[in-house]
């Protein structure tokens, strides 16, 4: 999949496709509706355009964190459906200015050549959300593009929304949160030093920020984790903090992640860790001893969920 960031002066390679358009924080169910209808609707390079930041993190930059994928989580689910041209556009000053006509012709008509262009019904887009689905189906016509509008893909308790995945997760019911998602909600990323005190515990744990997203449940994961990047790329299960680690201070919330029958360098690489299912919450221990017993069933916990699906 190729990442296109500028609308303008692209080669012939990076126009004509058809294109699905919109946030997709979360690439859930419906988002992969909308999808599909751009990959059937037209004999073009499947394109899929979304923002970075997120609009709402441009107009609310004090928005607490509500973002289920960071845009390197995003960009790997959408290379697995097979998107050829993500349209991962800058939003600035000058794109949120943009009038929803002089988006329609200056983005996606001249821009970017859109054979076909397929939004949700609930679509908005220009300054001041002025624009809507109906409206991009008229600047269509006028322009030379196509457009389908997709209805909200419903399941059984509604609508399918990043704010009902939202919801699951913060209740630590990963596995609701995948019944909408379509796939393991993933948390991606580079692996960071840490203090290296699971390494001293017996259990070294690869270290990534959740800097920016919506924070799960806080506590223990069974989690499987894709290795990305580096000599140990690879899928393996294990066991997750998700949290401040209570027992050692006032810490900022991170992921940290104990790979089962690994032993190598992950420092520097690239990790997809995925959240299986909730374990337990955060807890102090009255000594480190008490911690690895836990630890030890946290894992034994694990590796039967795991080894169960």
């Amino acid at each position: 999949m190729r990442i296109v960031r500028d609308w303008t002066g692209l080669d012939k390679t990076a126009r004509g496709a058809t294109i699905a358009v919109g946030n997709f924080d979360g690439v859930h169910l419906g988002h992969q509706h909308v999808i599909d209808i751009a990959r059937k609707a037209a004999d073009a390079p499947l394109g899929v355009m979304t923002f970075e930041p997120h609009p709402r993190e441009f107009f609310a930059p004090a928005t607490p964190p509500f973002r289920l994928m960071n845009a390197e989580t995003r960009a790997n689910r959408l290379a697995k459906l097979g998107v050829d041209l993500l349209y991962e556009l800058p939003f600035d000053a000058r794109l949120a200015g943009l009038p929803p006509e002089a988006f329609a012709r200056d983005v996606l008509a001249a821009g970017l050549g859109a054979a076909h262009v397929v939004v949700g019904a609930d679509f908005r887009f220009g300054a001041g959300r002025k624009g809507s689905a109906d409206t991009l189906v008229e600047f269509g016509r006028e322009m030379g593009f196509g457009v389908t509008i997709a209805e909200l893909l419903q399941g059984s308790e509604g609508a399918v929304s990043s704010t009902a995945i939202r919801a699951a997760l913060t209740a630590g019911k990963p596995r609701e949160a995948a019944a909408m998602l379509g796939h393991w909600h993933r948390i991606d990323g580079e692996v960071q030093k840490g203090a290296a005190r699971g390494r001293d515990l017996g259990y070294p744990t690869a270290n990534m920020s959740v800097e920016g997203l919506h924070l799960p449940r806080l506590g223990i994961y069974a989690v499987l984790v894709d290795v990305l990047t580096g000599p140990h790329a690879g899928s393996y299960k294990g066991a997750a903090s998700l949290g401040v680690r209570p027992m050692f201070g006032v810490n900022r919330p991170n992921l940290e992640s104990f790979l089962f029958d690994f032993s190598g360098d992950l420092y520097g690489q690239h990790l997809s860790v995925g959240l299986i299912e909730f374990l337990r919450p955060e807890a102090r221990f009255d000594g480190v001893e008490a911690l690895i017993e836990q630890m030890d069933a946290d894992c034994a916990r694990a590796r039967e969920i795991l080894d169960a699906l």
